[in-house]
């Protein structure tokens, strides 16, 4: 347990610090490419015009990582657990710094295009998510895995709701000399550097490394736990988290472009508290956790309420026309986060100790391939009904969230089947 706790105080700081300044990434991105599109025409134009920068900046972001966070993930399983955390961060400080310089340079728009593919290069989000993944299981026995995973989305939620408040004001913020933007790109950077110099020298691999082998030295003698991996099981656990993520990744990427145009047109400080709101999440989803384990309900069953929350929310979504409202559907989506983490952990109990990594790994890039094709399909609808009804997407993403319930519901069904199979057997 000393060694878990250990485990938990080291990957922490890693985790606030790199997504405060993904926080920060996120605004600036959003709030330049609103900038340098402003010249259009008419507002559909600018929306035009955002939407299908998105498009190929989210395609590029999630077509690169595919080959490098699989050579990653294998050497990760092979006991090197810093090498999918390190080299990513490496990609995240060149891109980002990147973004600074075009800020500060005045560059074409085009210029960022360049960012996902330094990033990708380098394993981005897929290889190192996956290797925090990674970390985090082996170093939990299987009945508390889903509130440590859980934990540590709530120490990366936390981080993003601070890093969303205070990006839109330090967007604002300016001096002679310098363009706007420049300043919260800056910390951006600097915190990134902070966080590889945090996990080239200072990370405790170590402590992670050996209780790693004992763990997957017990579950080579478990029988119960090796005769456990259930390929079915498996494919459906996908099959599931794939179709949410479709509708969460699909719903929120068209939300960046929806709040910067009549009725909400947002500027930097509202898009920073709407980010901040997508943070809170984290922690209201930690709490239905807790919540929820304290009350003995499945994990199966715990993705459901989370799925039905963010169902609800997002069907709401499609009829805001004020920022109260908005916020309203925000907190509709109170439990939106627990799915994701939870499918993790039951998809852990399905494999060895030492296939976490390529398992999480294969997780993130199935999200990736099939948003290759949902994102641009996403983007076409949003902008054939912008003049009629542009809230439309949000309710293709509920529907797509309903449909990820189907598999789910039946891995509850033969997990129940099989619990209560073994209990006879233990009688």
């Amino acid at each position: 347990m000393e060694v878990m706790r250990s485990c938990r105080k080291y990957i922490a700081p890693l985790v606030f610090c790199a997504q405060v300044a993904s926080s920060f990434f996120d605004t600036a991105l959003q709030m330049i490419v609103k900038e340098r599109c402003a010249n259009a025409t008419d507002q559909d134009s600018e929306q035009k015009a955002i939407t299908n920068f998105n498009m190929t900046f989210n395609m590029v972001l999630k077509f690169m990582p595919i080959l490098p966070a699989i050579l990653l993930a294998k050497v990760g399983d092979k006991g090197y657990r810093k090498v999918p955390i390190v080299v990513p961060l490496v990609g995240y400080f060149l891109s980002r710094g990147l973004l600074l310089l075009d800020i500060v340079l005045e560059w074409p728009l085009q210029v960022l295009y360049a960012v996902p593919v330094i990033h990708g290069l380098c394993g981005g989000f897929a290889s190192y998510w996956a290797g925090v993944m990674a970390l985090v299981s082996v170093c939990s026995g299987e009945e508390e895995r889903s509130v440590r995973i859980m934990r540590t989305e709530l120490v990366y939620g936390i981080a993003g709701f601070v890093g969303s408040l205070a990006s839109g004001h330090l967007f604002d913020l300016y001096t002679v000399g310098l363009q706007q933007g420049a300043i919260l790109s800056s910390l951006c950077v600097l915190l990134y550097f902070l966080c590889l110099l945090y996990a080239a020298f200072f990370l405790r691999v170590d402590l992670f490394s050996v209780l790693g082998e004992r763990q997957e030295r017990r579950e080579s003698f478990g029988i119960i736990n090796h005769e456990a991996r259930d390929k079915i099981n498996i494919a459906l656990l996908f099959v599931s988290g794939i179709l949410y993520d479709i509708a969460v990744a699909g719903g929120m990427e068209m939300l960046a472009a929806y709040v910067l145009k009549d009725p909400l047109n947002w500027g930097a400080t509202e898009v920073g508290y709407g980010n901040a709101a997508g943070s809170l999440l984290f922690i209201t989803s930690f709490v239905g956790v807790k919540m929820f384990t304290r009350c003995s309900v499945r994990d199966e069953s715990m993705v459901m309420i989370g799925m039905v929350s963010f169902a609800a929310g997002i069907y709401f979504m499609a009829f805001v026309t004020t920022t109260p409202m908005y916020f309203l559907a925000r907190s509709i989506t109170l439990f939106a986060l627990i799915p994701m983490p939870t499918i993790r952990s039951l998809l852990s109990k399905q494999v060895r100790g030492t296939s976490y990594g390529i398992t999480f790994v294969m997780l993130q890039l199935s999200f990736k391939l099939s948003s290759l094709v949902t994102t641009p399909v996403y983007t076409e609808i949003y902008q054939a009904t912008l003049d009629t009804f542009p809230g439309f997407v949000f309710i293709l993403s509920s529907i797509f969230t309903v449909l990820s319930m189907i598999p789910i519901s039946i891995v509850g069904c033969r997990s129940a089947r099989h619990d209560g199979y073994e209990r006879i057997q233990g009688n």
